[in-house]
């Protein structure tokens, strides 16, 4: 063990014992086609399942979303830009008062 070689810890991997993707996935596979062939009626729309598609296809929004991370909100830069206003105004006027 040197300074500069650090062992990286060994990853956790779980394996399910009650779901087999697999057979999920062969499921989905097999549903589409049928439905491709007109043997099942098409799928109605359903928004879940186009949510969370933008994310899973960016690299840097599944990090943010992995390690919980948000965004400045809305009313955090509201407030951020009343107060730098204000600490404008009172260098430009010297006075305190609005």
């Amino acid at each position: 063990m040197g300074l500069w070689s650090m062992r990286k810890p060994r990853s956790y991997h779980h394996e399910y014992i009650y779901v087999d993707e697999r057979k999920e996935k062969l499921q989905k596979i097999e549903e589409n086609a049928k439905r491709d062939l007109g043997m099942i009626p098409p799928k109605e729309f359903s928004p879940e399942d186009i949510r969370g598609k933008f994310i899973e296809g960016t690299t840097h929004l599944k990090r943010r979303k992995a390690s919980g991370r948000k965004p400045l909100a809305f009313g955090t830069i509201l407030i951020l830009l009343i107060v730098l206003l204000y600490l404008w105004h009172y260098i430009v006027t010297g006075d305190i008062t609005i």
